[in-house]
């Protein structure tokens, strides 16, 4: 199955994540105007309930999301890497997906707790790389180790999605010993995988003009119907500012203003969702088929886990824990 097959094939759980995050945001968006609306009716504090809102809404969404859309991700990620591995892919690919999660990861604290060590492992270098920029050449040092650990963390997150595809290959092991395989194969072959770093960046300045600039259009166009609402929002900032309390940037107590970041916000927010859900997975499945291809037949050795010992506590631990 060539990349476009296996992304067409394992299209079903992009679009069911795609429901879940567009129904999350409802959710979000509700339950902050709810928040709005009364408490500028109770109290003329809509402002305040707007904020609670958002909060509510966003912990009720996250709560849920813990144990839901892990699953979607996930279940692509097996299905991406089988395809890859066997060349096929069952008719039921979803049913399929989800089946080889659970019996991977027993339970959802499981999942997160692997998934977690693959972050902590690949962000700690990232930092790792920030502070030597800093030592060698002082703030212009840390800055430009700032602006590489910028771009590691873009990658981090298909680096650790990798990982996670190398630990549903390699069924018969350990999930934490795979996933200490995983971390070890990238720095094994780094210069392979990073031929995909051009179609990394390039589709995502592109998604993010597209997505984010219509998306954006959209948006101020909503807020140009309900300019009451920003007027009194631009009004409780004037009335912050005029207390003296809270200093108040001007440019808040602007109506105008305040409609074009609620656009820029729900253009970026709607890039988030769609290229995460979308784009991204197209991206994946090249990088993913690199990455399992460059391990295959890879023997990894006692020194090649010692040398990533000491690149990183957190794999060192872990690996003495799975010693």
């Amino acid at each position: 199955m060539d990349n476009k097959e296996i992304y067409k094939k394992t299209l079903t759980f992009s679009l069911r994540r795609f429901l879940w995050d567009a129904a999350s945001l409802v959710i979000i968006i509700v339950v902050a105007a709810a928040g709005f609306f009364l408490a500028e009716k109770l109290a003329s504090q809509g402002l305040i309930g707007l904020v609670v809102g958002i909060v509510i809404g966003i912990i009720v969404v996250a709560i849920a999301s813990h144990f839901v859309s892990y699953v979607f991700k996930a279940g692509q990620i097996a299905m991406m890497t089988k395809a890859i591995a066997d060349g096929k892919l069952p008719d039921d690919v979803y049913g399929e997906g989800k089946k080889i999660v659970k019996e991977r990861f027993l339970t959802v604290a499981a999942y997160y707790a692997v998934t977690g060590v693959i972050k902590g492992i690949f962000n700690e270098l990232g930092r790792a790389i920030t502070a030597v920029g800093q030592a060698v050449g002082g703030d212009n040092g840390g800055a430009i180790g700032g602006t590489i650990s910028g771009v590691i963390q873009t990658i981090v997150g298909y680096l650790c999605d990798c990982c996670l595809g190398w630990v549903f290959y390699k069924k018969d092991e350990k999930a934490t010993k795979a996933t200490l395989e995983g971390a070890v194969l990238f720095f094994k072959h780094g210069k392979t995988l990073m031929k995909n770093l051009g179609r990394v960046f390039g589709i995502g300045i592109l998604s993010f003009v597209v997505i984010g600039g219509v998306f954006f259009g959209i948006f101020y166009l909503i807020t140009l119907a309900m300019p009451g609402v920003f007027e009194g929002l631009a009004a409780e900032f004037a009335n912050i500012a005029a207390g003296g309390e809270v200093e108040m940037p001007e440019f808040l107590t602007n109506a105008q203003n305040l409609m074009l970041i609620a656009a820029g916000i729900g253009g970026v927010t709607m890039w988030g969702i769609i290229h995460s859900v979308f784009v991204r997975p197209f991206i994946l499945v090249g990088v993913l088929r690199n990455y399992i291809e460059s391990g295959k037949n890879e023997k990894i050795s006692n020194a090649d886990f010692a040398e990533l010992d000491k690149k990183s506590k957190k794999f060192a631990k872990l690996h003495a824990e799975e010693a």
